[in-house]
């Protein structure tokens, strides 16, 4: 720790009087927070309503349960303006209400299977054989067009299983941590983002021209995998794309099966073993609302100068639907829940006023928070200029990386903001918190603001086995929690956000070139 401790020192020439004013923290305040949010937490109670009592969050009706409960929640502890905000148009609603498939023969074998958000069912129980289909181009796919009625299309695809001999869980170790102190390089994440996105959409182009061809042709299912999904770990999303208002209904069940069921049925398809399935695949659409909306509440400021300006704090509240999204993202949704439960619990008078935002249409595209900022921040006639409440914006934190505990924060090259966050963190050492790493971190909310020129954070987070087991999963639930962790991170980030309301300035905003 002490090497560390250093590292921060001399960072990108980190001096405490860089920042124009003393930034050392109220430790009296410190105390009272770290003793609520440590031994008085509320932040597994809130993840369990979140995911076990509200169930998948996926944007339409599964977002909007969780969102009301959500709102009324902070307006019980107190909070005030707590509201639903529409974004804009975001399109139909989609749920999944019963989902069965099994192979009947040559043998019976239940195959665990989760339709991708947007696809339809099969109106009943089915019987059907397998088309297993040797192309990868929508053209070849042409000439399948009269085998189709009726079966089940499984398309080949070229994976192979290789056994994994690292842990699924981890954290970082001190050297990964001082790595990532002198690491300035630009926002990796965010481009690998914008990459999946785009491969997303691509592979959903193809989707839906062959759904359209299959659905013609009387096709019954797809069945569709990835070398993530292995083990019985389902990696499960959705053709967003069909989610858009104004496209038609899509009628055809679009499954996903573990990658070894995959390739146990290709085997004996290419073999010409016959093989049929049952399924039973029901799905509904929703279409009387289709506006996007995001939950905000607020803490207001108490400085007669200051009140006007905000510190913002937010997470996405949406999901994917293959299980309750625990650590994508009700994880940060309890802790920034929480982080204002406790502010709003000491009866602390933040100079500012803290707003809380949990986003929807995150896991399409950060859509909530981007069109917030739009709406709220950006000048539509001047798109790289900020309205007048764009320029009261303080700063904004965002926690979304699963259920580890937080051991510093991202800077988003912010080389200003250095020395102020390396002191609110000088609390939090002796809790594994004491990083700060001048590189931007991408791929959620955040990103948002960092866009927009405004001054927006995402905390560094134990990954634990978020990438590996849960994120996007079907093992996304409330038992892959890590309850010491989130109560860590809630008072970290009430410690932050406290901070940044009562400071003289605004947190500074990074140079551009």
């Amino acid at each position: 720790m002490k090497r560390q401790l250093v590292l921060l020192s001399l960072l990108t020439g980190f001096s405490l009087v860089a920042s124009g004013q003393n930034d050392k923290p109220d430790l009296a305040v410190v105390r009272k927070i770290r003793e609520e949010g440590l031994t008085r937490s509320k932040v597994m109670e809130t993840a369990f309503y979140l995911t076990d009592v509200n169930g998948p969050r996926l944007q339409g009706p599964g977002f909007m349960k969780a969102a009301n409960w959500s709102k009324n929640k902070l307006a019980e502890w107190g909070l005030q303006n707590a509201k639903l905000e529409p974004w804009g148009e975001w399109g139909k609603g989609w749920a999944l209400e019963r989902s069965y498939l099994a192979m009947t023969a040559p043998y019976y074998k239940t195959i665990i299977a989760v339709p991708r958000a947007w696809s339809g069912g099969t109106n009943s129980l089915q019987q059907a054989d397998i088309l297993y289909i040797d192309e990868s181009d929508t053209t070849a796919l042409e000439s399948y067009r009269d085998q189709l009625r009726n079966k089940v299309i499984l398309l080949h695809q070229p994976f192979a299983i290789s056994p994994s001999f690292n842990a699924d869980a981890k954290r970082f170790t001190e050297d990964d941590l001082v790595k990532m102190s002198k690491d300035e390089s630009a926002a990796r994440g965010d481009s690998s983002y914008r990459s999946l996105i785009a491969a997303m959409r691509t592979r959903n182009a193809f989707n839906q021209k062959m759904r359209k061809m299959a659905k013609q042709g009387g096709a019954l299912a797809i069945l569709n995998t990835s070398q993530l999904s292995k083990d019985g770990t389902l990696f499960v999303s959705g053709d967003f794309a069909n989610a858009a208002s104004g496209v038609a209904h899509d009628e055809l069940a679009d499954l996903t099966i573990s990658v070894e069921d995959y390739l146990t049925l290709s085997r004996m398809a290419k073999a010409g073993i016959p093989v049929k399935l049952e399924l039973d695949v029901k799905t509904k659409f929703f279409t009387s609302d289709t506006k996007g909306y995001n939950v905000i509440a607020e803490i207001p400021g108490s400085d007669p100068r200051l009140k006007d300006e905000v510190v913002m704090l937010g997470a996405h509240l949406d999901s994917w639907h293959s299980a309750t999204g625990a650590t994508d993202n009700a994880a940060g949704c309890s802790v920034m829940m929480e982080a204002v439960r406790i502010i709003k619990t000491l009866g602390l008078k933040p100079r500012r006023t803290i707003r809380i935002a949990l986003w929807s249409g995150e896991e399409q595209g950060l859509h909530g928070s981007k069109n917030y900022v739009a709406k709220h921040f950006v000048d539509p006639a001047a798109p790289n200029k900020l309205t007048k409440e764009g320029e009261q914006l303080a700063a904004y934190f965002n926690v979304d990386n699963g259920t580890g505990k937080i051991r510093g924060i991202y800077l988003q090259n912010n080389t200003a903001a250095g020395p102020i966050f390396a002191q609110w963190l000088e609390p939090f050492h002796d809790l594994g918190a004491a990083t700060v790493a001048p590189k931007s971190s991408g791929g959620t909310d955040h990103v948002s603001f960092d866009r927009a020129g405004l001054a927006g954070f995402g905390f560094i987070q134990d990954g634990i086995e978020y990438s590996t087991r849960t994120h996007h999963t079907n093992m996304d639930t409330y038992d892959h929690l890590i309850a010491d962790d989130l109560k860590q991170a809630s008072t970290i980030v009430a410690s932050f956000v406290y901070n940044a309301a009562m400071r003289d300035q605004k947190i500074p905003l990074k140079k551009t070139l």
